[in-house]
């Protein structure tokens, strides 16, 4: 029988497995009572920045649930924040400063080295896997270059994030610039979550699905292209997840990553039918699905799973889970999983 992390890395290279290998995007967080409970005693970096905390949070949704993997609790903002800018999470959402929209505002980011800078991510990560031993796999991950430009252009989030799509229209040799510097600290940054033990990376573009084809091809494709180039060597699989992916499927395979990750809002056999037979998917149960009749989440997986043709499929949510999700949803999610792989 495999181990969750033969069943990981296998599903990962597009093989075939004794069932689908299970992780939740967001798994460690706000909808468990006793990540609340440490939550009151401790700020949000806290657990980014603490070793122990983060160990700590990463494992709780393993001790509820037979997930195949834990992932590096962590934000992607880290990465602005090593490269000179103040990052703070009031309430309302992450905020950045000063705000990157002009020259003056390249010229003062700061090309880390990122052993020194981030090297709380790697004691994260070994804390990590010293608790969940060899069997299971560990996802390391950073934000990708258009979505960290996106914040560091807003000063935050934004509703509309129209912002850094404006520079790229008219100031595109800015945001040329921007992304490849990004791009490089992103690239040195997953280099050192490998070697602190990550079994896989995975790039989050919150903001790509934005795009028109057009651009994204012109802007974020040729930054992908080269952080997967730069791992590939290290022979640790990557994944690549657009939210709202729909409108780019035909350029996705380009990007050569080992799975592509999908969200709800296309079926996942169309998903596979549009990127080919060449790459793992992961993927894609709506996050509010986990709200509804436990019946029918069980249902979904199955239909799913249909739809996925087994091989190759990573089960997931479309999306990160929210704050408010009943734990019978998650369960039952999991657990149907695990079925699949019932003779």
């Amino acid at each position: 029988m495999l181990t969750s992390k033969e069943r990981f890395l296998a599903a990962c290279r597009n093989e075939e497995v004794d069932r689908p290998p299970v992780w939740i995007m967001r798994q460690a967080g706000r909808y468990l009572p006793e990540y609340m409970e440490l939550r009151a005693k401790h700020s949000f970096l806290d657990f980014c920045k603490i070793p122990e905390l983060a160990r700590e949070v990463a494992l709780q949704p393993l001790s509820r649930f037979e997930l195949d993997a834990s992932i590096l609790f962590s934000d992607i903002l880290v990465v602005p924040e090593a490269m000179g800018l103040t990052v703070d999470y009031p309430k309302g959402g992450p905020t950045l400063a000063p705000i990157v929209d002009d020259d003056s505002g390249l010229d003062s980011l700061q090309m880390p080295d990122v052993d020194d800078k981030l090297g709380y991510v790697g004691e994260a990560l070994e804390a990590i896997r010293d608790g969940i031993g060899p069997d299971k796999a560990l996802i390391g991950f950073a934000g990708a270059p258009y979505t960290l430009a996106t914040y560091m252009v807003e000063g935050g989030g934004s509703k509309k994030i129209s912002k850094l799509k404006l520079l790229a229209f008219q100031k595109p040799a800015f945001v040329d610039c921007l992304l490849d510097m990004l791009t490089d600290v992103v690239i040195d940054y997953l280099k050192m979550q490998i070697r602190h033990g990550a079994d896989v990376v995975q790039v989050f573009d919150t903001w790509a699905g934005e795009l028109a084809p057009v651009d994204f091809a012109r802007f974020e494709l040729p930054r992908i292209k080269r952080i997967v180039e730069a791992i590939k060597p290290l022979g640790v699989p990557i994944i690549y997840f657009v939210n709202g992916v729909a409108g780019l499927l035909d350029l996705l395979p380009q990007t050569k990553a080992d799975v592509l990750g999908v969200d709800w809002k296309i079926s996942i056999g169309e998903f596979r039918k549009r990127v080919g037979d060449n790459f793992a998917v992961q993927g894609n149960l709506d996050p509010l699905e986990l709200y509804g009749d436990t019946g029918r989440i069980r249902q979904r997986v199955r239909e799913i799973h249909r739809e996925s043709g087994g091989k190759g499929h990573i089960f997931n949510l479309g999306h990160g889970v929210t704050p408010k999700t009943p734990i019978a949803g998650v369960e039952a999610f999991v657990d149907e999983v695990l079925k699949l792989g019932d003779k």
